[in-house]
């Protein structure tokens, strides 16, 4: 009897241990408990070149292990101006937007509120900050930037084809127009470094001309 116990006991830790990292595993699949926590543990360690996307409902799953996708019970406009608000106050990074363009030529009759929810939608930006380009191109850049950098998707219950707004991450202190002024500086001392040498070699012919003769 006693022998028997013990087999008993055995059999039931071992099927603990089996069921314990299905367990978990399936928690991890899962919907996450609190959507803005996920972006609020994201969003310090994300930087330049990092992506957050707030997408509608049918937005796929990517299988790329840098692209994490989560669900949000909420609406877009919701989570939209959550994380806007997150990226804005962040002070280490700026939010780019890109939308797709498509949204642009949706029929009212066809989505009713889709004239609405576009206007929800570029109301947490400037307008420099915001362009349309095709949904093929976005997606191509996405597809780019996870190959190298980490990406967010935030699946919401908008269902009205190309609103997920794509928010790429660029360094908060640094704007646009000082980033191009260092580069035109850069280009203009490489310029200057041609011509010095450039000269320097004239200027060696020169003297080799001169001991020959």
């Amino acid at each position: 009897m006693e022998t028997m116990n013990r087999i008993l006991r055995a059999t039931a830790f071992v099927l603990v241990l089996i069921a314990c990292p299905a367990t978990a595993q399936n928690q991890a699949g899962g919907p996450p408990a609190d959507w803005k926590a996920v972006v609020e543990s994201r969003l310090p360690v994300f930087g330049h070149r990092n992506w957050i996307v707030v997408a509608d409902s049918a937005f796929p799953e990517y299988a790329t292990p840098g692209i994490e996708t989560i669900v949000a019970d909420a609406d877009l406009p919701t989570v939209l101006k959550f994380v806007a608000g997150a990226v804005s106050s962040s002070g280490h990074v700026r939010a780019t937007v890109f939308l797709d363009k498509e949204l642009q030529f949706i029929n009212e009759s066809d989505y009713p509120g889709a004239q609405e929810l576009e206007k929800q939608i570029v109301a947490p930006f400037a307008a420099s900050q915001v362009s349309s380009l095709p949904h093929s191109e976005v997606l191509a850049r996405l597809d780019d930037a996870g190959k190298t950098f980490r990406i967010l998707f935030i699946k919401t219950t908008a269902k009205i084809p190309y609103t997920s707004v794509h928010i790429r991450l660029d360094c908060g202190y640094m704007s646009a127009e000082v980033e191009r002024k260092i580069k035109t500086a850069m280009g203009e001392a490489g310029n200057q470094s041609a011509k010095e040498q450039s000269e320097a070699k004239v200027s060696l012919r020169v003297q080799l001309r001169g001991e020959h003769l």
